[in-house]
Order: structure tokens, then sequence, then C-alpha cells
């Protein structure tokens, strides 16, 4: 037995090496904010010992990881050596020289893409949002390409994974994942955002803070539109969106000029009036789906709300008459 022979420790990338070019063949493109993104070259690639790539620029983007091997490679003028773990960012117009070590093989991850403002699109975030783009995705995706047209031309350490995105977007093309373009546009965006921290701390912008009384009157009713034919009290409701009864009282005075209760009296009495034009069903079945107790207790709420009862608003609506 050789106690000296160490076991190879398993390459994360090793599935890339069945099909390492199968995500080039996609066409992806992509709006992030206010920028698109289309996809040239999404890949894995294996520099035997010694080879060379000599000086050569590209008018986009390419994004180099080095994930196993070592080599160098020259930024311009300036020559830095390339090991395990590093990336580095070539353009635009970058000129560069690639070169795996003469006795070591140097595998890369290479993601090349084309970034271009989209035309008539402000650099403010827009308010507006029917055309399904947050304003907070424009914030971010602005500050991060202005953080990659900042970058210093050099390598850096891999220290937020972003390698892990290119072994994230082709397993779920190897696994014929659904939602593929998904998972690839997210991996790009990723990578995007991940090399910009390897860099630098990139200023995120200011998030806008919720006016948690709206918010929490917001859940409160969906939660009782959602659920008005059941049993519902103060205490189940404040339970759901996590304050207290008083407190949730207090939201609906604010917001409704009443009371909790007279809030799910209004929704409820809301689908019996539809009810009772639209179908046949007793009061006693139009009580009972609707939440209240009793058709007695319907009665007189009805009577009270609207100065009339269940049978005459239906005579007068157009449903039969049931009791």
């Amino acid at each position: 037995m050789d106690l000296g022979r160490t076991t190879p420790k398993p390459y994360p990338f090793e599935l890339m090496l069945e099909q390492p070019n199968a995500l080039d063949r996609l066409d992806v493109e992509f709006r992030w904010g206010n920028y698109g993104i289309r996809m040239f070259r999404f890949h894995h690639t294996c520099f035997p010992p010694g080879r060379i790539v000599s000086f050569h620029k590209h008018s986009d983007y390419e994004f180099h990881f080095i994930p196993r091997g070592k080599g160098k490679v020259i930024l311009g003028e300036t020559p830095y050596a390339l090991q395990e773990g590093m990336l580095y960012l070539t353009g635009p117009n970058v000129l560069h020289y690639q070169e795996a070590d003469a006795h070591e093989a140097m595998d890369e991850l290479c993601l090349h893409i084309d970034i271009v403002k989209l035309n008539g699109e402000s650099d403010e975030p827009s308010s507006n949002m029917s055309n399904w783009v947050s304003k907070w995705e424009i914030a971010e995706a602005q500050a991060c390409i202005q953080q990659l047209q900042q970058l210093p031309v050099k390598p850096v350490a891999d220290q937020h994974r972003a390698m892990e995105c290119f072994l994230t977007a082709y397993r779920a093309w190897s696994e014929n994942q659904p939602g593929l373009f998904t998972v690839i546009k997210q991996s790009i965006i990723q990578i995007l955002l991940r090399t910009t921290r390897a860099y630098a701390s990139v200023p995120q912008p200011d998030l806008p803070s919720r006016d948690m009384k709206h918010y929490r009157y917001k859940l409160a009713e969906q939660f009782i539109k959602d659920n008005y034919m059941e049993p519902l009290t103060l205490e189940t409701v404040a339970e759901r969106v996590q304050i207290s009864p008083r407190q949730l009282q207090r939201v609906f005075r604010d917001h409704t000029g009443g009371t909790f209760s007279e809030y799910i009296e209004q929704v409820r009495l809301a689908h019996i009036c539809s009810e009772l034009s639209l179908n046949d069903l007793t009061i006693d079945q139009i009580a009972f789906q609707n939440g209240f107790s009793s058709a007695n207790y319907l009665h007189y709420v009805f009577k009270r709300k609207f100065g009339t009862t269940p049978n005459q608003y239906r005579a007068r609506h157009g449903g039969s008459l049931k009791t």
C-alpha cells in the first residue's frame, strides 16, 4: 500500500465536461432593469499545459473564472499570475493574452455577454409599474453596470462563488429542468453581481420602508376576503398578521373609519346580496355559507343595514323566494 499517494479531490465542474459548450447553442436575451443583455458564450474550456491565446480584445464583456489549474494573463501591458479560484474581466476593449502553465493544465469558465442601454430609457427609476420592471430592479441593474464599467483591470479571488452559477445553469439544461431560461437569466445576473462584489463593496440602493399600518391592513383585508365564510374573530386575524387584537382594531379604524366587525359584516353582506340576486338557495343556506350563525341573525343584520329583509331584497332583484 502506497501511503504517500493522495486521492485527487473531485472536480466540482466535472458535469460540464460532458458537453462544455452546450449552453453556447442557446440564443438567450433578456432585459434587466433598463439594460438588454445577450449571451454569446457561457461555457467551460480547458487549456492544456503551455497553451497560449495571443493578444486580442472584445467590444463586449467577457468574464473569466479559473476553477482548476494555473497560468497567467496579461491585461494591457501588465502580467498577472492565475490560479484556482480567481476571476478577471476583459472588456469592453481590454487587450489581453492568456497562457496555461507550462506543466499544468488550466480550466476556465467563460461568460461572454453584450450589455446595451435600452433606447429611450432613463437612468432614473420609473414609478410606473405597468411595464412590470420594478424600479428597484432598475436601480440595482444601474448600480451593478456602473460598477462593472469602473472595475480595475486585474484578477481577484472569486470570494462570492460566482463560479457556482455556471454549474447551476448547466445542470438546469442537463436535467431539462422547467424554467431553463429563467435559471440561465438569474445565473448571469448573479455572476455580474458577485463579480462586482469580489472587487469592492458595492453600495446598494436604499429599498423603501413599508407603511406598516397600511401593509397590515392589506394583509388583514385579503385574509378576510379569502375566508369571510368562516367564523372569523379579531384574535384570529390579528394572529395571522402578527399584531395584537388591539392594534388590529386600531388599524381598521384608521383605514375604514369603522371597526373590524363592521368590515367583516360589509364583506359578507356584499356576497349575500349577490347570492340573493343570482341563485335560489334558501336564506338558511346563504347565511351559513357566508359566515352567519343563523338565518335569524342574518335577517336582523340585513334589516338593520339595508332597511329590508333578505327575502324582500331577493324579490326586488330577481331571485326566487325561499326561506
